[in-house]
């Protein structure tokens, strides 16, 4: 069976070197894969080999990098990690080279394909420390005083705040709130820029506590003019470049301008594939939420900092709604913050923290992300582990309920070439879906055809193969792709049989498996010809 079009693009191929080293899941050893055999990270032949096409895990999992899992690296991605977050808000350049470049020796030595992510710290204003190393207590009833002017030596019932013009505007009998709801104070007297402060919900005073001020039950609202990237974010974003980073997540951002001023500047550094996800996280990004979407490479849902700025009770509206959205409009999104939060401390999570990781799976968001959990946390493998299981359960209940289902979209593309591809990746979904087909190939080497059928949730993993380093990690955070390295010849007929042979040596398919094949382009013509062939076939394994 096999369905094709033409369109008038051109398409060039390059054939790349000879693959990264590749490990065997556990083993200690290191085998180099040979020219022209595409490379799977170990992790997914692993999991392909123990559980089959339908039992490979589609949600996608991001772990931050911190003092408590940098020696467990391999362990995290042996684990599951497909993307490491570096948070430059905490720690020194030499701390961030060190944690970067080990992550890089795992995909160069070990056989990984791990994505590389750094988050920038942003203009975050409001943010309070206690002077101390740990968290203080705010008792019921005790006075506190909010203060800009900074003292050599921690002082009791003080808290310093990072911003000059912090009270500007507020009122005595407003309430400051502490990390979203951590604890509350009422603002009972000013003292020119400093605030006295009486705690009405006693709570935890964790070092860099965000605030904000609530009147009337409704945010205070300020606008300080402040640029999205600061000074120390530019330096940030280059120290992030040298380092060889694959994506960048900007906080605090406000509109799509934000993110074109980013994307512009790679681009004239010819640096396109570094991907830009947009940080939504405040009440100006909700504002701007579609324009903001369109504009980025991705996004992350930060609901830790949203929180803080919006009522508890609609964060999970929220998240559905940002979810659906960025799905509609193909782009990847990450669910994060406090999915496990009590594993910082304890070995095993609250149920209710288990049903909120598989609502993120349910409504389909690409990857879910663990913050403190790894960063400095307990137990960073075991909040991993934990991540991973109740993905593959809901990912598999999902799949049973929704097996004929077809999820609605609305169409993006506008010129005619864009729309033959979007129309072809919808049709193979169906396809695959109707057929229960093992497996989704595709061809690509831009990786935009992977995400086209990622942005369905098809049944059977997508296996993507592309000749191009850069695209692979891109690839790394679609839901339900598993990228693959493989230098591309002239001849689809050549590619598919060669990466069935190797599947085939390496126990990954077997005669009998049925593989739906997508290419976004027609190999079988010279490199120079001006237009691209782009093609569904059903094929059987022999």
């Amino acid at each position: 069976m096999a369905a094709s079009t033409r369109t008038t693009s051109s398409f060039p191929y390059l054939v790349a070197a000879s693959s990264p080293a590749a490990r065997r899941h556990g083993a200690s050893h290191r085998i180099r894969a040979s020219v022209g055999e595409a490379a799977m990270d170990v992790v997914s032949e692993a999991e392909l080999r123990e559980k089959g096409f339908m039992g490979m895990r589609k949600t996608k999992l991001v772990c931050t990098v911190g003092p408590a899992c940098v020696e467990a690296l391999p362990a995290l991605a042996r684990g599951g990690m497909g993307v490491a977050r570096v948070n430059l808000c905490h720690g020194g350049r030499e701390w961030h080279r060190a944690a970067m470049r080990a992550v890089r020796r795992l995909n160069e030595e070990e056989g990984f394909c791990v994505t590389l992510m750094v988050d920038t710290e942003g203009s975050q204003l409001l943010v309070a420390d206690h002077g101390g190393a740990t968290s203080a207590k705010a008792e019921d009833g005790s006075e506190w005083i909010f203060t800009n002017r900074r003292a050599d030596e921690a002082h009791q019932f003080t808290m310093h705040v990072n911003f000059d013009k912090f009270s500007e505007g507020i009122l005595v009998g407003d309430e400051l709130v502490i990390d979203g709801g951590m604890a509350t104070f009422e603002v009972n007297e000013k003292i020119g820029n400093d605030l006295r402060c009486k705690c009405t919900d006693p709570g935890l005073l964790l070092p860099r506590a965000k605030l904000s001020f609530w009147r009337n039950g409704k945010l205070v609202q300020r606008n300080f003019g402040l640029p999205t990237l600061s000074t120390k974010d530019w330096a940030d974003i280059e120290f992030g470049i040298a380092e060889g980073v694959d994506c960048i997540a900007l906080s605090f951002v406000n509109d799509a301008n934000d993110i074109k001023q980013l994307k512009a500047y790679l681009s004239r550094r010819s640096l396109e594939h570094i991907k830009v996800f947009a940080k939504i996280e405040s009440l100006e990004s909700l504002k701007n939420l579609k324009d903001i979407i369109e504009a980025s490479d991705g996004v992350m849902v930060a609901r830790g900092d949203l929180g803080v700025q919006i009522p508890l009770e609609q964060i999970p509206a929220i998240q559905e709604s940002i979810v659906k959205l960025c799905r509609h409009l193909n782009k990847p999104v990450i669910v994060a913050s406090q999915l496990l939060e009590s594993m910082v401390e304890y070995p095993t999570p609250t149920r209710a923290e288990v049903a909120d990781v598989s609502e993120a799976v349910r409504q389909y968001a690409d990857a879910v992300m663990i913050s403190a959990e790894s960063a400095i946390g307990a137990y960073p493998q075991k909040a991993l582990s934990v991540l991973r299981v109740a993905s593959e359960r809901m990912e598999s209940w999902s799949r049973e309920e929704n097996m004929h289902k077809r999820l609605p979209q609305h169409q993006l593309a506008i010129a005619l070439p864009d729309r033959i591809s979007e129309q072809i990746c919808n049709c193979a979904v169906e396809m695959a879906n109707n057929l229960a087909v093992d497996a989704i190939f595709v061809y690509t080497k831009h990786g935009h055809m992977a995400s086209l059928l990622s942005r369905n949730r098809p049944n059977p993993p997508i296996f993507a193969f592309t000749d191009n380093a850069n695209s692979r990690k891109s690839m790394n955070l679609y839901w339900g792709v598993i990228p693959l390295h493989l230098p591309l010849s002239n001849s689809m007929e050549d590619n598919f049989n060669k990466t069935i042979s190797l599947m085939k040596s390496k126990g990954s398919v077997k005669p009998g498996d049925t593989v739906l094949v997508v290419s976004d382009s027609d190999l079988n013509r010279p490199c120079a010809a001006t237009s691209v062939f782009q093609s569904i076939q059903v094929r059987l394994v022999e």
